[in-house]
């Protein structure tokens, strides 16, 4: 090959390397290109957000509190924290409604008049909602808005009927609640009954759960348990939760017509620093949507960045006051999504 042939090769081969560079990108850049599995870090450290409850002795909200006065630990290691709020935040809350044909007559009247007062007098102007239903199916009645008044002509139109797909409407709400853009995400779940119908289990919704930011309240509405109440209390509220080894399998779907399930109930709330409120009357939801509308305004918002890896993990969160006697209620972890 003369000097002149192998110039025009070596050019020629250059520009066939520049050509499928270009080709690349364009690809890439417009969406051609195969997708990368996984999730995968634009930084080495990622922000933790936790939204903490702090009560007194008597249960009394503690309110006052500064960023010197917490601690944060991640598997056991103090964390420096980098975010913190102490006034009220715009509030991203979802509404879950049992609507199953249990609820029917003074349960769902008394619901409905306790959703459409949080709805209408608790909430703040800035908060935003959606609004899902659930029988033996589930259907979001309200996508995320700011018009609670539209929201709340929508539960007084509600009608019970049909069996309880209590899980399957806990993971569709979950995705949807994450979706919320305002910095505290929440889900207020309202039931009366055990699951029945769901094609989702019980370790799939603590999964979801865990791996978002939302805070999850359930009301659990327990009529049937108010005659034995005075007799055996403890033997119902102390169920253990799922993986416990107890013979009573509370994550397992249940028969027609079983009563709450306080247990998975629990299971469910706990890990996201909600909490699972109990009441034997119906007359009694308005005080406990009050409750929960009244903790939501009273909360500190702690942000600390973290460095532990995508290892698909969970990674517990332990958020202390350092005086006082207090109890810190909060999100008890994360799991790091693998990247893989």
């Amino acid at each position: 090959m003369t000097m002149i042939s192998r110039a025009v090769a070596a050019v020629v081969a250059g520009a066939v390397i520049l050509l499928g560079a270009d080709v690349g990108a364009r690809a890439q850049q417009s969406g051609q290109s195969k997708p990368t599995p996984g999730f995968s870090f634009r930084t080495s450290v990622e922000l933790i957000n936790v939204t903490a409850t702090v009560t007194d002795a008597q249960g009394r909200f503690v309110s006052g509190l500064g960023v010197e006065d917490f601690e944060v630990y991640e598997d056991g290691k103090l964390q420096k924290i980098s975010q913190f709020d102490s006034e009220r935040v715009p509030v991203s809350l979802g509404i879950v409604m049992d609507t199953s044909g249990s609820m029917a007559g003074e349960k769902m009247s008394s619901a409905q008049a306790a959703v459409r007062r949080f709805l209408d007098e608790l909430l703040g102007p800035q908060d935003e909602v959606f609004l899902m239903r659930f029988d033996s199916h589930v259907s979001v009645l309200s996508n995320w808005t700011e018009n609670r008044a539209a929201v709340s002509r929508m539960v007084g139109s509600i009608r019970p009927a049909g069996g309880t797909a209590l899980y399957d409407a806990v993971s569709d709400a979950v995705p949807l609640g994450e979706q919320g853009t305002r910095r505290k995400k929440a889900l207020v779940l309202l039931s009366d009954g055990n699951d029945q119908d769901s094609r989702t289990d019980v370790q799939a919704v603590q999964r979801q759960i865990r791996e978002s930011e939302l805070l999850v309240y359930a009301i659990g509405l327990d009529t049937q348990q108010e005659s034995l109440s005075q007799a055996i209390p403890r033997i119902i509220l102390q169920w253990p939760r799922p993986g416990s080894g107890s013979s009573r399998p509370p994550a397992g779907r249940s028969s027609a017509g079983e009563r709450l399930n306080v247990g998975v109930l629990r299971s469910i709330t706990d890990d996201s620093g909600g909490r699972t409120e109990i009441i034997r009357n119906a007359h009694d939801l308005d005080a406990a949507t009050a409750g929960i509308a009244s903790e939501l305004s009273r909360q500190y918002f702690l942000g600390y960045s973290t460095s532990s890896p995508r290892d698909g993990r969970w990674h517990t969160i332990d958020v202390r006051v350092k005086r006082g006697n207090y109890t810190v209620r909060s999100r008890k972890g994360f799991i790091a999504e693998s990247a893989q």
